[in-house]
């Protein structure tokens, strides 16, 4: 029963909690009565947890496994078979749109003893800005700058931003990680980009992929350190957040340790593939 979904019995709930389950099973008829407590302890058992999701999306590009390897390749030091010379570089870059400043209508409290820090639930939309972002991968490096809005011109000020410094300016090869973002999607931008910095080698990952990119790894950093829970007097204040949170983290930076490995896609897709067959390319 708990494996199972309760819409497929008509029971209206979008999971199943032990005590929910337990309710059900004496609905069933299944025993006379039971607690929650002990339904949990069963479920435990077996590692069961139903009252858990995680969301998920089948990959759709059919040629995702040809898109995606060569960016794992790239994080074990490794294109086209051959190891990744000295004088090569990769970095990962994108942006996140939309972050709001919003200006509590209370002051912030800091946090005290037994209790943590407590923030005004109504706020004052101040605006937002797109933050962009530069990760080199092996160097731990990051290059960073704001924009009222994403598009080509913001994102292209971001390459030029390290692109026109050493090392890069003079690197053998520097390969640019991207995903399919309106600024920076299909064949025109790789025209566009490799044509301004010729040493320059952009590398889409599959569509729906942006995971791939070790950009979003450090975005993530940024939502939980920076952005939430999101008390801005105005967008100046926030950039100046974003900026400042850049430079403090690189002094603690180290290169994020990719585990996901070619094997591992692989293993990812025969799995997928038998899951709903057809869905991605054999």
């Amino acid at each position: 029963m708990a494996c199972a979904l309760p819409a497929e019995k008509g029971v209206p709930l979008s999971r199943w909690s032990a005590s929910e389950l337990a309710r059900e099973a004496v609905t069933r008829g299944i025993c006379e009565q039971i607690s929650g407590v002990t339904v949990w302890r069963w479920l435990s058992e077996d590692a069961i947890k139903p009252w858990q999701h995680r969301s998920w999306i089948f990959p759709r590009d059919p040629r995702f496994a040809e898109r995606a390897g060569p960016i794992l390749d790239l994080y074990a030091g490794v294109w086209q078979g051959e190891r990744l010379h000295p004088g090569d570089y990769v970095v990962c870059a994108d942006e996140k749109p939309s972050i709001q400043a919003r200006r509590r209508k209370g002051a912030t409290l800091p946090a005290r003893p037994r209790e943590g820090q407590k923030v005004e639930h109504e706020y004052e939309r101040k605006g937002a800005l797109c933050y962009l972002a530069a990760w080199d991968t092996r160097r731990a490096k990051i290059y960073d700058r704001c924009a009222p809005k994403d598009g080509i011109k913001p994102f292209d000020a971001l390459v030029e931003q390290f692109m026109s410094q050493a090392p890069y300016d003079r690197a053998q090869r520097v390969f640019v990680v991207l995903d399919n973002g309106s600024a920076h999607r299909g064949k025109r931008s790789i025209d566009r980009l490799q044509g301004a910095w010729p040493n320059l080698i952009v590398v889409h990952t599959p569509v729906h992929a942006s995971w791939l990119n070790q950009a979003e790894i450090y975005f993530s950093v940024v939502q939980r350190k920076v952005v939430t829970p999101n008390d801005f007097a105005d967008l100046d204040t926030l950039e100046q957040h974003l900026l400042a949170f850049g430079r403090r983290y690189e002094q603690i930076a180290a290169p994020f340790q990719w585990k996901f490995t070619r094997q591992d896609l692989h293993n990812l897709l025969a799995k997928t593939d038998t899951i709903a067959p057809g869905a991605i390319a054999a």
